[in-house]
């Protein structure tokens, strides 16, 4: 799935960025007024954005492209490790899961589950969305074992499905509400970290 968004432009009138931004806000807006993700269409996002349809379509190659941007955005920037430490690295990953400094958040990605479970295309958008981040997490991991610090027998999936069950649970369902949101990814971390160390 390709964003027609991130392409090289070949010379001509510069591409609006007032346009794109527009295009991006509209998408995420409806999304978090409860628009689903089927019934999203290219004509509401450019009703909303005040653009016509045919301003997005030379931007992304369609609506799947155009979502990808925009939970994205939605995403934010990831989390950088600084990789001086594996537990410090994976405590900032951790710590990122599920954290979203738009409040639009809140409302989409737990939408997000229904969709993804019916369709195989939704199924892919979350994945080109969460494989980085997943990826960032696996070369942690496998830093540690390349450094001695964690057990070489480690199954490196599982370890990261471990690490991210908890804090996803926690914070788009608030499963608990008496643990502490601020200190989770330290206690999840280091109770993983107790099983996979070298010893």
């Amino acid at each position: 799935m390709t964003s027609t968004a991130d392409a090289p432009r070949s010379p001509g009138r510069p591409r609006s960025i007032r346009a794109d931004e527009a295009i991006i806000e509209a998408t995420l807006d409806l999304l978090a007024e409860g628009s689903t993700i089927e019934a999203l269409s290219i004509e509401a996002i450019a009703t909303r954005a005040g653009v016509g349809k045919a301003t997005i379509y030379r931007r992304w190659a369609g609506k799947d492209a155009l979502l990808l941007d925009a939970l994205r955005r939605l995403k934010g920037v990831m989390a950088q490790p600084a990789g001086h430490s594996v537990r410090d690295d994976l405590v900032l990953l951790v710590g990122a899961i599920g954290k979203n400094v738009d409040p639009r958040a809140a409302k989409i990605m737990p939408c997000l589950a229904p969709a993804v479970n019916r369709s195989a295309d939704q199924f892919q958008l979350y994945q080109n969305i969460i494989s980085p981040r997943r990826q960032l997490m696996r070369e942690v991991l496998r830093r540690g074992i390349d450094e001695g610090v964690l057990r070489a027998d480690i199954d490196v999936e599982v370890t990261m499905a471990l690490l991210t069950g908890p804090m996803l649970i926690q914070r788009v369902l608030q499963w608990n509400p008496d643990l502490d949101e601020q200190s989770l990814p330290e206690r999840v971390v280091d109770a993983v970290l107790e099983g996979i160390q070298a010893r």
